[in-house]
């Protein structure tokens, strides 16, 4: 007894342009799915506008409206289907069993290697090639070379599994070449091999901007730059309440705030990183771990990502980060966002880097993108700065 594979996952399209997707999906409950299907729904460039989840601890039923976001985009609803199939259990009776014996296969990494000349918003445009043929940016190197020229590391997954095929490393080179044009001298693409291991090791933070990004402190310190600009205030402000008696067997909580573009992720991410699943009727009734739950979710809608600015020797440097999954999956298309708004402001990067740091007892993933001061755009100014990081929050965010 179970759900047909073809009814696990529905995708009903909007009748009318700009309708929302109503995506269904029927199956088993596991610790965290919610999370992963939003992470999904994510990587796609699809937002989530509204959710309904109801759940036994052992079965879940949960519906989401989604919009591409910008409306423009293409979405491969087959492919979309697919990759939300390949996270939910599996239906059969055996799965109550197997759930905690089974783990999945890490994705291979692959290396893409392109020599370009470089100019105004390159690193976007190769981002969105990668974003649209579902090819999931683990880590980069990029580096600008005396005379002017690019070379760029991309450290790369395959969401459709079908990288290891000629046919499929054409389809992205000649993408790839076709966006590029001239300004593409070379493009490569092979299985990455050590010196992938090699790209994890982060190069130094300053000790200042460490502070900035990591602080346990963001709630209470506003004198930060990762305090919001004086028309956003109103995002400080985010309540969380717990309430044990509207149901017999689960706790309620209730959540205001402003909302964001991956809201829902978030909060589906940290209650799978406390490991919240409440399959046994048994309520959260212990006060501290009510109030280390409720305070960690505060933080998590009101600085999910970390933006702040800062000067290497002679250099400006703008860094992201974000916490990583106790699965070790980072957060859907940060550096699409980040490359868009510095795009859009017409800044070009002489060097950007992705890796993995610890701090405050956490993993994060930073982002580091030494910037070019121009005549258009002086970032020794502390206004241009200023304009920089908002304009890379409020992209990030989706406001």
């Amino acid at each position: 007894m179970g759900v047909h594979s073809d009814d696990v996952v529905l995708i009903q399209k909007g009748k009318q342009p700009g309708e929302p997707c109503v995506i269904t999906v029927n199956c088993p409950d596991k610790t965290g799915l919610g999370c992963d299907l939003c992470r999904i729904i994510l990587e796609f460039g699809l937002c989530i506008t509204r959710g309904d989840v109801s759940t036994d601890g052992r079965w879940c039923y949960v519906v989401l409206w989604v919009v591409p976001h910008p409306v423009s985009l293409t979405i491969s609803w087959g492919n979309l289907k697919n990759r939300l199939l390949s996270v939910c259990p599996s239906c059969s009776v055996s799965f109550y069993f197997n759930q905690h014996s089974s783990r999945s296969t890490p994705s291979p990494v692959y290396l893409l290697k392109l020599f370009c000349l470089n100019r105004k918003g390159l690193l976007h445009d190769v981002t969105q090639v990668l974003c649209e043929l579902e090819l999931t940016i683990q880590r980069v190197k990029v580096m600008t070379t005396p005379d002017g020229r690019v070379m760029d590391l991309f450290f790369i997954t395959d969401g459709m599994e079908l990288l290891h095929t000629k046919k499929r490393q054409d389809e992205t080179c000649e993408q790839l070449n076709s966006v590029l044009g001239e300004s593409c001298v070379s493009c490569e693409l092979q299985l990455a091999g050590p010196e992938y291991e090699i790209q994890q090791e982060f190069s130094s933070i300053l000790p200042v901007a460490a502070e900035e990004l990591f602080g346990c402190e963001l709630l209470d310190k506003e004198t930060r730059t990762q305090a919001l600009s004086a028309d956003l205030t109103k995002l400080k402000k985010a309540s969380v309440t717990i309430d044990n008696s509207l149901s017999p067997a689960h706790t309620l909580f209730q959540m205001h705030c402003v909302d964001q573009k991956c809201l829902l992720y978030d909060i589906m991410r940290t209650l799978k990183d406390c490991n919240i699943q409440q399959t046994d009727g048994k309520k959260i009734v212990d006060p501290e771990k009510q109030s280390t739950l409720c305070s960690r979710l505060k933080v998590e809608m009101l600085h999910p990502l970390r933006v702040t600015i800062a000067n290497r020797g002679p250099d400006t440097e703008l860094l992201v980060a974000n916490p990583v999954e106790l699965s070790g999956k980072g957060r859907p298309r940060v550096f699409y966002d980040v490359t868009l708004a510095l795009k859009m402001l017409g800044i070009c990067i002489f060097s950007a880097e992705i890796g993995r740091y610890s701090a405050s007892g956490r993993q994060w993933e930073v982002y580091k993108f030494l910037l070019e001061e121009s005549h258009e755009f002086r970032l020794s100014n502390s206004q241009a700065r200023t304009q920089v990081v908002d304009r890379v929050r409020r992209t990030l965010m989706g406001w």
